[in-house]
């Protein structure tokens, strides 16, 4: 501020009124129909920076471009002077900017240094640029000197100088020998920062005569030399080891400056015996892990974007084994000025109050300078509405032509920073920029984002309408944003529609339209699931998506967030990825991405592959008895499926060698097991490994190991005794197994003696045999039994006492007091005295009765005898009941007694009676007459009357056109009667009929018919109706019955079933419709071509009385008829036959894409053309020149590489280029290939079958229808190489 410039009492007052009644900065808008016409001071766009130092080998280059209406003009100071571009004929301005190009080639490039400045004018104000600096970059010689050779005891420390000379900028430095060989750098041996070589102590192998330091420039790529430098290392009196010192810097504290922004390098160097090492450390506070790096083996400190918290005390230690020291360096940061807030231009409506803000930082604090139209703000034409404070201008009421530019310049001892901000006064009336009916596709609960921006001067104010009606407020869910931006919050499918916004100021109005639609969430409804695969098995991820309609989604899957290998084993369905003979290296993280344009969902799983264990390893035997040994061993890998058990399998080499057999399982954390042995075996042993998958494979086998002999551990089992003839018993037992024996020489001692006997046991040793007979035994009577195994070392422990019996015979006595109860005339109940168990001489099993039907009461002799029938009873039985008897019936009886042996004698046998039944059916109910008012019915007698036949009952009730039945009515007829004609029948109708016959136990069951008064419109079939009781009467509303006839349809009183026959034709076909007042189920429509002789063809039509026939040729004419037809009735009804003739179509004009010689033609163009293209990719991969080619032939550029052809396949067209998936990852296609399927199906009718249509149409009967890869190499360069290369590469 302007220490002369009184301060206002009350100014900061008047600024806080300024500032509340100030106007947004309007940002001018950058489409260009907007901007043309519309006037705006200067802004420079691009200038060069600040410090220029260009190469003397090239043009000088300054750039100064600016925009502004109308177009700036431009011109330049030099070091504060007007420079004057067209007097000097080396320098040019470019047309329509101010860049200067400056060309040097042929003068002297110092003459045009200095400080240059552009300025950038129009009738609205004027814009400058930055000062720039215009300097050359130098690389001068190094000076002449002589370096003295060096020598010097071992052990000592060493620094030799480089001491470049000063360039512009400055150069890079390293140390290399005469070979262009970089020296070795390292913990002792090291270069700083200023280019001078230090050694913390020397070696005899750093003598050498050629310490070389180079300088390279970067602007100028030279390089310069120094002359080379000789060490000589003695070891005559070597120096002893030492506690470290600093050589860089020198003593305990030092201080460093550094900006902010910039790279803070801090640098210590150490000496020492052995070699120190270097650590760092930040007194009071902590390294900025994340920009802290340590170079040249840590001897160096790099903090990189310095700020100032960065200041303080570092600490460098350099520590060997005799001690450490510490150097202190004291780091102040300062900063060149930086922007705070840069003045932004500003675009005010007359009378509009406007504000610039130059908020800058800095240490120490910046100076803040303005300057209106490049003059310094104080200098300039005085305006009253303009007040300066400071880093603020204020400018209250501006009026019209007072546009201008200002210039804030901030500044310190570090740099400066300046800026331009127009102030441009105009006025506007609204512009809508956002494009008219633009529509916004959000998804639900997202935020909607609705712009309307706008220009104008004043700035617009701008309001929403929703729908041309609702108007639009701030507030929940909408918020105005200041640029104008519709916001909801959270859209909901309500918030779609059509949006209005308006722009208004008082220079005029301006809508504009746009659109909201708030589309679904795209949603994954079933997650891919964690899966565990067995490798070689299959993997199927499921991932099945709900997306909005509108959206076209893509599905893509990845594993373990990269692409999906390419391999075909992965395929990816609609929903779906599917990997087939899973691998190891399948296993990881997939993952199904659902994109649309709009959102995505995505969700991962787990493939685990498992597989079953491998097989253990190391099997050792240790802790050795003879009984136990404990058997150790190495699991394999469980391949991701915990191992469960250990299964110990022994093979016995000496009794069963290749026999593998169980022993016993451990847990599968264990690796050991102690094993319980037998003896007398050569065991080896082997171990599997079971996890979820399976058993691995068996281990290798372990060694031989042998148990000694013993006497036996256990019996034979299994001992049995059974007596298999009269007078002897069979003693039988499961042996020992060579392994259960213990020892050589294995016997049996079987012992026996008679049960509840005194007498002692028998004996008898046997060998290799599984049973021994005992002959000369009672019959059937209990012995004790045992048997022992013995051998060469002892016998087996005290065998069980097993309970046997001796042989069976044939039982001697018969049951008596056989006696029959008759129950009911189809059952009876035998009874009888049960034989004394001595008698039965053997295990009683039960007893057999045999029973036979000698004849019916109502016959005097039966000529053939019926099977004889046998019921048994198991246990000691003395009763039996025996169904299924005929009524009125003589049988016979008699009872046999039954052992394992077989049967005894029999019992006597006895006779029974059974009573009268109900009859059986009549064998046959016909309708024999039929009368237009009357029906003849005949019917045959029961073929089993089951007693005394009484009579018949007959009922029988019409049926109507809706199947419903009428009254029944019932009439009873004599044994004798077999035929009845019924009178005053309603003609045409429909009726069924009941027929039982009975005896004096009651009626038998129903048989049942239909029969209709027209006349020959069916044929009577009886059909039996099964399942009634004797007494169950015919049910009056809904009767069971078997008929053959569908409910019958509409029926005129008297004639033929069929009525008028209609045609008409159509373009699908020709259209038949007829009358029908038949019954039949079979129902067909038949056509053939007039004056043929083939056959004619059919379709179903039941149900129906129209039909559509299809596939008619033009032109043609066709008989048709209509037929009805019953499997059961040969008769065929048929309507008369009806002429259609289908009209020819007009003629049309042939089409030569249809035609066969065309059709050719083009294939063999494309075939030629695909022959043509193949042999130009051969020859192509095979390096033939084309005229570009040989151009770059005749270069031969070394450094033009040849670029690599393509794998010249043919690609694909897709239109989704701008959408595909990763590679590797699959996307599904949803392309499939159905065959055509055909409207009309042609069916043949048959014999039987109950045909009919569904409810929608189609036809559900059961008839019986019949029916080396080239490589380019590139051309390697030939040029000599020289140091200047050389050391070029080390840089």
């Amino acid at each position: 501020m302007d220490r002369n410039r009184k301060w206002v009492p009350g100014f900061e007052a008047v600024l806080l009124i300024l500032l509340s009644h100030t106007t947004v900065a309007l940002e001018v808008p950058l489409d260009p129909k907007v901007l043309e016409g519309l006037p705006q001071p200067p802004t420079i766009t691009l200038q060069s920076p600040k410090d220029y130092i260009f190469d003397p080998r090239e043009n000088i280059v300054i750039h100064c471009e600016a925009k502004g209406k109308p177009q700036p003009s431009f011109s330049w100071t030099r070091n504060g002077s007007h420079f004057d571009v067209e007097k000097d004929s080396k320098v040019l301005m470019k047309p329509g900017s101010g860049t200067l190009v400056i060309d040097i080639s042929q003068e002297k490039a110092e003459a045009y240094e200095g400080t240059y400045q552009c300025t950038a004018h129009n009738e609205h104000g004027t814009a400058v640029s930055n000062n720039i600096v215009i300097r050359q970059s130098r690389s001068p010689l190094w000076s002449k000197e002589r370096n003295e050779a060096i020598v010097v005891q071992k052990g000592v420390s060493l620094v030799l100088q480089c001491r470049p000379p000063a360039g512009l900028p400055p150069p890079v430095i390293f140390w290399m020998d005469n070979n262009f060989q970089r020296l070795p750098l390292d913990k002792r041996v090291s270069q700083a920062l200023n280019g001078d070589l230090y050694f913390s102590n020397v070696l005899p192998e750093d003598t050498r005569s050629d310490y070389i330091c180079y300088a390279r420039f970067p602007h100028t790529q030279t390089i310069q030399q120094k002359q080379p430098i000789s060490v000589t290392v003695l070891d005559s009196s070597p120096d002893g080891e030492r506690r470290p010192g600093f050589m860089l810097p020198l003593g305990t504290t030092s201080t460093q400056m550094v900006l902010r922004g910039e790279t803070l390098e801090l640098e210590c160097i150490a000496d020492g015996l052995p070699t120190p090492d270097i650590s760092w450390q930040k007194d009071g506070g902590e390294l900025p892990s994340s920009r802290t790096s340590f170079h040249n083996f840590k001897k160096t400190l790099k903090i990189s974007d310095v700020n100032e918290a960065d200041g303080g005390a570092y600490r460098c230690t350099a520590t060997n084994n005799l001690g450490t020291v510490h150097h202190i360096i004291k780091v102040t940061v300062n900063a060149a000025p930086f922007w705070v807030s840069a003045p932004r231009n500003l675009i005010l409506a007359p009378n509009e109050t406007g504000i610039l803000m130059c908020r800058v930082s800095g240490e120490p604090k910046p100076q803040i300078s303005w300057f209106v139209n490049g003059v310094p703000i104080e200098n300039a034409p005085e305006d009253h509405s303009r007040k300066v404070d400071d880093d603020t201008v204020i400018l209250s009421s501006v009026q019209s032509g007072s546009s201008a530019v200002y210039q804030c310049n901030a500044s310190n001892a570090f740099g400066y920073l300046m800026a331009n901000a127009f102030v441009n006064v105009l006025a506007e009336p609204p512009r809508v920029l956002t494009p008219p009916n633009r529509v916004y596709q959000v998804i639900t609960n997202n935020p909607a984002l609705l712009h309307c921006a706008s220009f104008g001067s004043p700035i617009p104010t701008i309001t929403w309408f929703k729908d041309s009606q609702i108007s639009i407020k701030n507030g929940d869910p909408y918020v105005i944003r200041e640029d104008g931006t519709l916001e909801i919050h959270v859209a909901q499918p309500l918030n779609s529609g059509k949006y209005t916004c308006i722009a208004t100021n008082n220079l005029g109005i301006k809508e504009n339209h746009v659109f909201l639609e708030v589309k679904e969430p795209t949603r994954i409804l079933k997650q891919p699931e964690y899966k565990v695969v067995q490798r070689g098995m299959s993997a199927v991820f499921e991932c099945k998506v709900k997306h909005d309609p509108s959206l076209h989604p893509t599905m893509t899957w990845l594993k373990d967030k990269g692409e999906l290998p390419d391999d075909e084993r992965f395929e990816v369905g609609t929903d779906s990825l599917i990997i087939k003979d899973v691998t190891d290296e399948d296993e990881g993280t997939y993952t199904c991405i659902m994109n649309t344009t709009l959102d995505q969902d995505s969700a991962s799983a787990m493939l685990t592959v498992v597989e079953k264990p491998d097989p253990p390893t190391d099997l050792e035997l240790t802790d050795q008895t003879e009984r136990t040994v404990q058997l150790t061993w190495t699991p394999g890998d469980e391949h991701n499926s915990p191992t469960q058990k250990f299964l110990i399998q022994y093979e016995d080499l000496l009794h069963e060698p290749g026999v593998w057999i169980n022993l016993t399982e451990v847990a599968g954390t264990s690796t050991t097991a102690q094993l319980n042995l037998s003896p007398y075996v050569y065991y080896s042993f082997r171990v599997r490994a079971l996890n979820n998958v399976g058993y691995s494979e068996p281990s290798q086998p372990s060694r031989q190991y042998r148990t000694n002999p013993a006497a036996p551990d256990e019996n034979p089992s299994d001992v049995h005794g059974v007596g298999l003839e009269p007078g002897n018993l069979v003693i039988s037992w499961t042996p020992l197994t060579g392994f259960q024996s213990n020892g050589p020489g294995l016997e049996y001692k079987v012992q026996w003696r008679q049960k509840d006997v005194e007498e002692n046991w028998s004996s008898k040793n046997v060998a290799n045999v599984s049973q021994y007979v005992v002959s000369g035994t009672p019959t059937y009577v209990p012995y004790e039994i045992k048997v022992q195994a013995l051998n060469d070392y002892g016998s087996g422990p005290d065998p069980e006492v097993v309970i046997g019996y001796s042989g069976e015979d044939l039982p001697l006595s018969a049951p008596d007091s056989v006696r029959v109860m008759v129950h009911s005339s189809t059952l009876a109940e035998v009874h009888w005295e049960p034989v004394a168990f001595p008698s039965v001489r053997g295990k009683l099993q039960g007893y057999k009765v045999y029973y036979r039907r000698e004849r019916g009461l109502h016959e005097t002799e039966k000529e053939t005898k019926e099977e004889e029938q046998v019921l048994s009873f198991s246990g000691n039985r003395s009763e039996g009941r025996l169904p299924g008897l005929q009524p009125y019936s003589v049988y016979s009886v008699f009872v046999k007694v039954l052992n394992s042996k077989g049967e005894g004698p029999p019992s006597p046998s006895k006779t029974f009676e059974t009573p009268e039944g109900v009859p059986e059916q009549p064998s046959f109910l016909n309708v024999v007459n039929h009368g237009m008012d009357s029906l003849t019915l005949e019917w045959g007698p029961p073929t089993n009357n089951n007693g005394r036949l009484a009579g018949y009952t007959l009922g029988y009730q019409p049926v109507n056109y809706t199947s419903e039945l009428g009254p029944v009515k019932v009439m009873t007829f004599l044994a004798n009667e077999t035929t009845v004609t019924l009178g005053n029948l309603n003609a045409s109708m429909l009726y069924k009929f009941y027929l039982s016959a009975r005896t004096i136990k009651g009626p038998g069951p129903n048989i049942t018919q239909e029969a209709s008064t027209a006349m020959d419109t069916t044929r009577i079939q009886p059909t039996v109706e099964t399942g009634k009781g004797p007494t169950e009467p015919p049910h009056p509303t809904s009767p069971i019955t078997q008929s053959l006839h569908s409910p019958f349809h509409k029926v005129r009183p008297v004639g033929p079933p069929f009525g008028t026959v209609n045609t008409s034709v159509s373009e699908d076909g020709a259209v038949i419709s007829w009358e029908y007042f038949g019954h039949h189920k079979n129902v067909y429509v038949e056509y053939i071509v007039e004056n043929s002789k083939e056959d004619w063809k059919k379709e179903a039509v039941n149900g129906s009385h129209s039909h559509l026939i299809k596939g008619l040729k033009p032109g043609m004419s066709y008989r048709v008829r209509v037929v009805a037809k019953d499997a059961a009735d040969p008769t065929v009804h048929s309507t008369d036959e009806v002429l259609v003739a289908v009209p020819a179509v007009p003629s049309r004009q042939v089409d030569i894409a249809t035609q066969g010689w065309f059709i050719g033609l083009m294939c063999a163009i494309a075939l030629l053309i695909l022959v043509l293209l193949i042999v130009c990719f051969i020859k192509r991969n095979k390096g033939g020149k084309y005229p570009v080619k040989e151009k770059e032939d005749a270069h031969q550029d070394p450094e033009i590489q040849p670029m690599k052809e393509d794998d010249g396949t043919f690609g694909e067209y897709s239109d989704t280029e701008d959408h595909k998936p990763l590679k590797g990852s699959r996307t599904p296609s949803n392309g499939t290939v159905r065959r055509d399927e055909s409207d009309d199906s042609l069916v043949d009718y048959g014999e039987g079958g109950d045909g009919q249509f569904n409810e929608d149409g189609s036809f559900i009967g059961q008839y019986s229808g019949k029916k080396e890869k080239d490589t380019h190499e590139g051309n390697e360069s030939s040029e000599a190489p020289s140091p200047v290369n050389a050391m070029n590469s080390f840089v």
